[in-house]
This record gives C-alpha cells, structure tokens and sequence, in this order.
C-alpha cells in the first residue's frame, strides 16, 4: 500500500448525472496509485440500512449519517473512501467534510432532463407515476455544491476524462 494517508472524496450529482460510472472510472486509478480504495455507493449500501427505504427526512438524515460515519471509520484505518451518493443536502456532504479532514468534494453537473433521458434504474419515472414522491431534484430538492473542489459537466467530459480530472486533483492534493 502506498505511503500516502488516506482520504475521502465524494462525487455527488443528480440521479444518473454520471456518479457511478465515473466512479468506475476513478477506483482502478486510485488502486493502480497503491492505494486501498472502497466505494460507498448509497444504493448498495441503503439496501443494508433501510431495506424498506421509504426516503423520509428522518431516513434521509439517519441514512447519510450512517454513510459519513462509515467512510470515516475506513479512513481512520487507512481506506480511501469514494462516497457515490447523491446526497440531496448540502448539510451531508458539509458533515463529512467536518469529520474527514482529507477530503474532496466532486459536483457532477448534468441538466435534469439529460438525467432523465440517462435514467436505466427508472427512479425518474416512479416520480413520475407517482410510485416515488421523494426524488432529487423532481419532487425534492437537490442542493448542489455552491463551492465543491471539482465541477464536472458530465455532458461534455467523458467518465474516462471526469476521472482524471479527479485523479489530478487527488495528487495536486494528497500525493
């Protein structure tokens, strides 16, 4: 394993901006630096936290504290974390930027109806129908970064591009 102490970035973005295949992207270039990498993908992990996810504040709050608290437990152990989260409140991400002080925070910008367009979990179109009534930036609010360390257009960089963006940033920073 690298020498390097461990830090957290976390990529937050409308559902389907792109999160999750630049983060695909990211991690082999991460792990080819010697680093030990886990992602925190909220909808893997979510699966294990609230099963029945009914996507209340309250679950909400509790979801994304839980979240925060692991990544920071897997860098108090020399893991670098990569939270792919949506992470619809500014509030989120700020707590976790409190409680790792190595970390990076990564905005994937992408309009609402290319996020649409893009949607293959369907989370846009339970809004829609009405079988979801809580989704980022349709029926609830999505607080962007008003200064995250990285803004990536996601309609114009390819994952591939998005990723290196972030690795240079990771070496400019920690390396």
């Amino acid at each position: 394993m690298s020498q390097s102490k461990p830090f957290a970035i976390w990529i937050t973005g409308l559902p389907a901006s792109g999160k999750s295949t630049i983060v695909a992207a990211l991690k082999p270039q991460l792990e080819g630096l010697g680093l030990t990498v886990e992602v925190l993908e909220s909808d893997e992990v979510r699966r294990v936290l609230t099963p029945t996810a009914t996507y209340s504040d309250a679950e909400r709050d509790l979801f994304y504290r839980a979240l925060v608290v692991m990544g920071q437990k897997l860098v108090a152990h020399g893991v670098t974390v990569v939270f792919d989260a949506t992470a619809s409140r500014r509030a989120y991400r700020e707590f976790a930027r409190s409680v790792i002080p190595r970390f990076i925070e990564v905005s994937v910008d992408c309009p609402l109806a290319t996020c649409m367009e893009r949607d293959k979990k369907g989370t846009y179109l339970k809004g829609q129908s009405g079988a979801s009534r809580t989704v980022p930036g349709l029926q609830s609010p999505y607080e962007a970064p008003t200064n995250p360390d990285l803004r990536i257009d996601s309609t114009t960089t390819t994952s591939t591009e998005a990723a290196s963006q972030i690795l240079d940033l990771v070496k400019t920073k920690f390396l």
